[in-house]
C-alpha cells in the first residue's frame, strides 16, 4: 500500500483523487489551506495538514507520492489579479520542492498539476505534448512557470511528471466556470427572459473529473514515466452543445441567447482538443460520457 499527499485536497478536483486513490487500494493524505469541514472527507483522510503552501510546504509531509493541486484555477480571473496568480502559483512548487530536498526526499514522486490552456491557438489539432505553447493569460503564465519549476526540481532528483489536463468537469465543480454558471444563470432566469451568454462556437475538450482524478493516481502510482502528459478526452465540443446538454439535464427548453461581451475572454481560441495518447500508452481511458458529467453535476447542485 502505497500513501499519497493530496495538495488542495478539499478542492473540486482533490475531492475525487482522494477517492481515486482509495479506489486503488491506497491511503491518502490531504493538504488544506483551511480546516476541513467535510466530515465524509476527513473521515477518508489518513492525516492531514492544514497550511497556506505560499508561505510553507509542512515539514516532512510527503508519503511516496504528491498529487500537487493546490492553486489558484480559473483562466478568467487572472486578468484582474495577474501578480497574485503568478507569485501564488509559483511559490508553492517552490515551498514543495525546497522542502523536499531538505528532506532527503530527492527521489520523491511529484505530479505537478499544469494545464491544457498553456497551448498556443493556431496550433494545429489535436494538441500534443510538443505543441506550441503561448502566454495567453496570467493564469497560463503562472502554469509555464511552475512546469519550468517541476522541470527545475527534477534535474534535482525529484521524480516530477508534469500533466496538461484539458477542461474537467463533473460533480462538485464550483461557479467560475462554464457548466456551472449555466447551470446557476439558467435556474435563475425568468420565462421568456433572454440568456446572457459568450461565444458558444468555441470548442473545448472535456474530460470527467473523475477520470482526470484516476489519471493522476495511476501516474503518482507508475514506476517509469513520461515527464509530460496531456489529459484529454481527443474530442471538442461547442459551447452550444453544453449549453443543450445543460438545459436538457436540469429539463428546461433552451432559452434565447444574448451574446454579452462580458462573457467573451480576450486571445479566446476557436477550437482546443488534446492527443492523450501518450497517456492512453500506459492504460488510461476515459470513460464516463460527458452527457453523464454534466447530469451528475447537475444532481448534486441543484
Amino acid at each position: 500500500m502505497s500513501t499519497i499527499v493530496i495538495s488542495g485536497v478539499d478542492g473540486f478536483v482533490g475531492r475525487h483523487v482522494v477517492d481515486a486513490v482509495l479506489d486503488a487500494g491506497h491511503s491518502a493524505w490531504g493538504i488544506a489551506r483551511e480546516p476541513i469541514s467535510d466530515e465524509r472527507l476527513r473521515a477518508r483522510l489518513q492525516r492531514v495538514a492544514v497550511a497556506d503552501l505560499t508561505a510553507e510546504w509542512p515539514e516532512g509531509f510527503f508519503g511516496d507520492a504528491v498529487v500537487h493541486l493546490a492553486g489558484l484555477a480559473a483562466v478568467g480571473p487572472s486578468f484582474d489579479a495577474p501578480q497574485e496568480y503568478i507569485t501564488g502559483n509559483s511559490s508553492m512548487v517552490t515551498h514543495l520542492g525546497e522542502a523536499a530536498l531538505r528532506s532527503g526526499r530527492d527521489g520523491l514522486r511529484v505530479i505537478g498539476v499544469s494545464s491544457g490552456s498553456v497551448y498556443a491557438g493556431g496550433s494545429p489539432h489535436p494538441l500534443t505534448e510538443t505543441s506550441p505553447t503561448a502566454p495567453t493569460s496570467p493564469y497560463v503564465v503562472s502554469k509555464l512557470l511552475v512546469e519550468t519549476q517541476f522541470a527545475y526540481y527534477r534535474t534535482r532528483g525529484l521524480r516530477t511528471t508534469i500533466v496538461r489536463p484539458f477542461n474537467h468537469v463533473g460533480p462538485g465543480q464550483r461557479p467560475g466556470f462554464l457548466i456551472p454558471d449555466l447551470v446557476r444563470r439558467l435556474c435563475g432566469l425568468q420565462e421568456g427572459s433572454a440568456l446572457a451568454v459568450g461565444n458558444l462556437d468555441a470548442r473545448r475538450d472535456y474530460t470527467d473529473v473523475r477520470d482526470v482524478a484516476r489519471a493522476y493516481v495511476d501516474l503518482a502510482l507508475l514506476d517509469d514515466s513520461q515527464p509530460l502528459y496531456n489529459v484529454a478526452s481527443g474530442r471538442s465540443r461547442s459551447g452550444r452543445e453544453i449549453l443543450e446538454m445543460v438545459c436538457t439535464a436540469l429539463g428546461r427548453p433552451l432559452p434565447p441567447l444574448e451574446v454579452d461581451p462580458a462573457f467573451i475572454r480576450p486571445n479566446d481560441p476557436a477550437e482546443v482538443v488534446g492527443d492523450a495518447s501518450l497517456l492512453r500508452a500506459t492504460g488510461w481511458e476515459p470513460r464516463t460520457p460527458l452527457e453523464r458529467s454534466i447530469e451528475d453535476f447537475v444532481a448534486s447542485a441543484v
